[in-house]
């Protein structure tokens, strides 16, 4: 365990040994790492614990610098465990280069399988009780940190002082079929505001898509194709996404002795928003965490984007409208055309075939809750559908939501401070 200091803070790396599989204690044991956050000026001073639980799946915990962002308003009552949930960051990480040691496609899916919010949670209590020494703690949960926190209060509220969610109160029953067949919607609404404040990207959205389908370039092994460009519309679910995506554009071609070519500034930009090599496990688990019961996921944003033919990238370069965006879905062809997924592919079509889930929600437990919970609920959020969220809210008793249209998805990284005192105060009852 070792220590260092930032600006105003003193962090901690903190490394846990949790099972493979809880129900299996005894059995294989992995390791769970956690950042210890303390304002410097109360370092030696007890305070009560906050556990963060980043969005994804598949994304390490912020490294924040300094007391920057939502931080540096916990650090003034907290000490906050940065914590990457098993399989990102520092966490026995789970990518092509390390999964292969657990064996063939099969063993990777049966592995991974051990890789969703259930799992998160029973990790958390272990670590609580070594933190806290039994004492309940806050759990901070963003988007699927969120859906973390939900499945915290239905199997161990005892582990919780109080719970604030952003953007982050899932179904408690959608199948995966459901969550996309309201997300596409909800992305084309995004699309079209993009559109209308930048009404030049239409015919550069064209042109590039057109470029990508005769040429099928490729940037560092990554091949970029019509359906990885209009991937990149995921940018629209955040508070600045509509304007990096407009500021992506609009380098995409230059003049070379060949004629007009694609830019190798917007390869690289395309790639890098594109790419999964920094977070494999979101292409991966991204389905799963809907998964509960027997019925497999089965690649249902790719199925369900059939009953959206305006999505169509070669419909749409045959007509003459827009090229549609698409958001936070996953496909086959992820896994084709990204080299950092390409060796899982056959891990990634057993786990959409799994017909064994977990159930992960207790419909019952949340309706008797007792733990006090708040939670920013975004409107018209793109990545996790507001209905949805306001219905799980009403099947949670005591939970109290701010819904607001001031921020986007990324509401707690934009709004910092504003946002969780607006959640603390709601979750104490101080509004």
């Amino acid at each position: 365990m070792s220590s260092y200091r930032q600006p105003g803070v003193v962090l901690t790396d903190r490394r846990f040994t949790v099972p493979l599989d809880h129900s299996d204690p005894g059995g294989e044991q992995i390791e769970v790492y956690g950042r210890e956050a303390v304002a410097a000026s109360r370092a030696g001073e007890e305070l009560p614990w906050l556990v963060y639980l980043e969005g994804g799946p598949g994304f390490g915990a912020r490294r924040f610098v300094g007391t920057e962002a939502w931080l540096g308003r916990a650090l003034r009552e907290f000490r906050v465990l940065l914590l990457d949930q098993r399989g990102t960051g520092l966490s026995t990480p789970a990518n092509r280069q390390t999964l292969p040691l657990r064996g063939g496609p099969r063993e990777q899916a049966d592995y991974l399988a051990h890789f969703r919010s259930d799992s998160i949670v029973r990790d958390c209590e272990l670590i609580r009780l070594q933190l806290t020494g039994g004492a309940p703690w806050t759990v901070l949960g963003q988007s699927f940190g969120g859906f973390c926190a939900v499945r915290y209060l239905s199997a161990a509220p005892e582990g919780l002082k109080e719970v604030l969610i952003t953007g982050g109160l899932p179904s408690l029953d959608a199948h995966a079929d459901d969550v996309y067949r309201a997300a596409y919607p909800r992305i084309e609404r995004k699309v079209a505001a993009h559109y209308a404040r930048y009404p030049q990207d239409v015919e550069r959205a064209r042109a590039i898509a057109a470029y990508l389908a005769e040429h099928r370039p490729e940037s560092a092994g990554h091949r970029l194709t019509p359906e990885g460009f209009q991937s990149l519309g995921i940018l629209l679910g955040t508070g600045s996404g509509s304007h990096q995506l407009h500021y992506l554009l609009e380098n995409a071609f230059v003049r070379t002795p060949h004629g007009t070519e694609l830019s190798d500034t917007f390869q690289e930009a395309m790639r890098s928003v594109a790419s999964f090599a920094g977070h494999p496990l979101y292409a991966l688990l991204h389905e799963a965490i809907y998964g509960q019961g027997e019925r497999a996921t089965d690649w249902a944003a790719e199925r369900v984007r059939g009953e959206f033919p305006q999505f169509d990238a070669a419909t749409a370069l045959r007509g003459d409208g827009p090229l549609l965006f698409t958001g936070e879905t996953i496909h086959p062809w992820h896994f084709d055309v990204d080299p950092a997924l390409r060796p899982l592919r056959e891990t990634a079509e057993l786990l959409a075939q799994r017909t064994d889930w977990p159930v992960l929600y207790d419909a019952e437990r949340l309706a008797a809750n007792e733990v006090p919970v708040a939670a920013a609920v975004y409107h018209d959020d793109m990545y996790v559908d507001t209905a949805d969220s306001l219905r799980t809210a009403s099947a949670i008793r005591g939970l109290r939501t701010w819904v607001t249209n001031e921020y986007e998805h990324d509401g707690v990284r934009a709004g910092g401070p504003r946002v969780l005192d607006r959640l603390l105060s709601l979750v104490r009852d101080e509004t």
